[in-house]
């Protein structure tokens, strides 16, 4: 009860500063996509900070996947709520999201040229090293939440499940049935063993922060008609495809290419372009909605445009986790809710063992070669205990050199 005391009051310690400079590190370094992103944030927050522990982690990855909006994105939001409140939710984000958005931001204005320059093996090399930070995660969580043969089996069957109906759906129903058996098989864990995670905003503002995500999710679109406004047009057009689409990353492009290519903002070949661009990229995918509004024809557009769409498709994330989280933590603590989430944390790693596979393995290891590369990236993050960061330059680099010579 002590140490757990003095754990909380350290937690409560650390300033929204702190968090942006760990966002901001994995925001100029973390490639491969959410799957990967997850593998970064564990091993930076939890592995090596240790600012949560893997149950608590996996539980929050567990709420994220029920959420709309990008889930990694949100589990850095999160971990940054937790921290240092409001500010260190928002310092997470910036870290995480700024260095991606500005690049795209300037590749719209003129400058998508360089995606040109960057040789095509340097990035082969970013893909491949997502096989090696994928596997170190699922390996890691798999040790720790997959303990016997009913949470093995719960964990292979999601995996299973998940390669046969890939899509968002199909992950929530996953998680959902996994609830269920935990209710059913497991016994309840004592509270004892609870983990608590600092909740530092309280039950009536989170109420607001919901009110608020429905409030502008239903009366944006009546704004819009009662006073037409191309700002004011995107904004609901970005901040509906933030709150509906459920898989972010790749799930929300088909929306908004529906809503910006038809009307006119921007054309199919500069989508097209912007989506090449937002591949090279570290960060979420989510900011190739600053890229779009670089690029609207018409005002806002430019940096003001950038950050406007930015800004609205990542407001129903935010809303949502602040509005979600102190609930979540009063609920996890309930002993029956312990007990299912037992199960859901096995298939939580179930599903990232499935997306270790496709896309990730599928996408990255095309030749011998390949895998070669994603075993000595596996080998420097588990063994040699090298950073992240170092990793994936080595790999980018190792890529272009393989390009060049085969």
């Amino acid at each position: 009860m002590l140490s757990m005391k003095i754990e909380t009051e350290k937690t409560a310690a650390v300033s929204a500063w702190a968090v942006f400079v760990a966002f901001l590190r994995l925001g100029l370094t973390s490639f491969g996509g959410p799957i990967a992103h997850l593998g970064y944030f564990r091993d930076e927050f939890v592995t090596r900070r240790r600012w949560l522990s893997e149950h608590s982690y996996a539980d929050l990855v567990a709420l994220c996947q029920f959420l709309p909006g990008p889930a990694s994105s949100q589990v850095g939001m999160a971990i940054g709520l937790t921290r240092a409140g409001f500010a260190g939710a928002l310092a997470a984000w910036a870290g995480f999201t700024l260095p991606s958005a500005l690049a795209l931001i300037l590749f719209a204005q003129g400058l998508a040229s360089w995606g040109d320059a960057v040789p095509a093996g340097l990035l082969h090399g970013l893909k491949v090293v997502a096989v090696a930070v994928v596997a170190q995660a699922v390996w890691g969580m798999a040790r720790s939440l997959c303990t016997d043969t009913a949470r093995i089996t719960i964990a292979a069957g999601a995996a299973c499940t998940a390669l046969l109906w890939p899509t968002a759906w199909g992950q929530i129903g996953v998680i959902a049935a996994a609830a269920v058996l935990g209710l059913l098989l497991f016994k309840p864990l004592p509270v004892g063993n609870h983990e608590p995670l600092p909740i530092l905003i309280g039950r009536r503002t989170a109420v607001m922060l919901l009110g608020l995500f429905f409030a502008l999710l239903l009366g944006l679109p009546v704004w819009v008609q009662v006073w037409p406004n191309q700002a004011l047009a995107l904004v609901d057009a970005f901040y509906r495809a933030g709150a509906l689409v459920f898989g972010g990353g790749h799930v929300v492009l088909p929306l908004l290419q529906a809503e910006v290519v038809p009307n006119g903002w921007v054309s199919n070949q500069t989508f097209l372009a912007g989506y090449g661009a937002a591949q090279a990229v570290p960060g979420p995918l989510f900011t190739f909605a600053a890229f779009l509004g670089a690029a609207m024809n018409g005002a806002p557009s430019g940096v003001a445009g950038g950050l406007l769409c930015l800004l609205a498709i990542f407001a129903p994330s935010f809303l949502l986790v602040a509005g979600v989280l102190p609930f979540w933590e009063q609920l996890r603590r309930h002993v029956r809710t312990r007990a299912a989430l037992a199960a859901v944390n096995a298939a939580v790693v179930g599903l990232l063992l499935a997306a270790f596979y496709n896309p990730v393995w599928t996408n990255a290891v095309q030749a011998p070669g390949d895998f070669g590369l994603a075993l000595i990236g596996l080998v420097a993050l588990m063994f040699w205990k090298l950073p992240p960061w170092l990793v994936v330059l080595g790999c980018g680099m190792a890529g272009w050199l393989l390009s060049a010579v085969l």
